[in-house]
């Protein structure tokens, strides 16, 4: 039986530079697709991401859509992923990562897909299953997902 499995990703190759994660995100993405389950994948639209090169465009879809939740651009705007140039982390990625949450959760249920499971990858998506055992636990959409972090 295939899975619906919704990945939550801190980062994914090719729109950001090769690391062990983003090159797991890739791989572990398209295998599951390719073996028949249904995926859906979130990574933050970071601002150092070439929209042009890799051909992202806003999804007819999903335009329009209305999320309750508290708009930050500066959030995602920066041309940097965690940390600045020098190697030092962002002092809001807290915040940054809050809002990712939210954002995907309330991203998916406007969708009305349910997910049959929840894979995490990164602690900058650690937040998520806090949000769906907490906050999410009675909505039908996450009622009964299984969640990997």
């Amino acid at each position: 039986m295939a899975s619906k499995i919704l990945y939550v990703c801190q980062e994914i190759t090719p729109y950001l530079p090769e690391t062990e994660g983003s090159r797991l995100c890739r791989a572990l993405t398209q295998a599951m697709q390719e073996r028949g389950n249904e995926i859906r994948t979130f990574m933050p639209r970071y601002g150092c991401i070439n929209e042009r090169r890799h051909q992202l465009h806003e999804v007819i879809r999903l335009s329009g859509m209305n999320l309750i939740i508290d708009d930050n651009d500066d959030y995602f705007s920066r041309k940097a992923v965690l940390t600045d140039g020098a190697d030092n982390y962002f002092q809001d990625n807290d915040e940054r990562a809050i809002f990712f949450a939210r954002g995907v959760l309330e991203t998916v249920k406007k969708l009305r897909w349910t997910p049959t499971v929840v894979h995490c990858h990164g602690w900058f998506t650690a937040v998520v299953p806090v949000y769906l055992k907490r906050i999410f636990a009675d909505d039908p959409i996450f009622r009964d997902v299984k969640v990997v972090v």
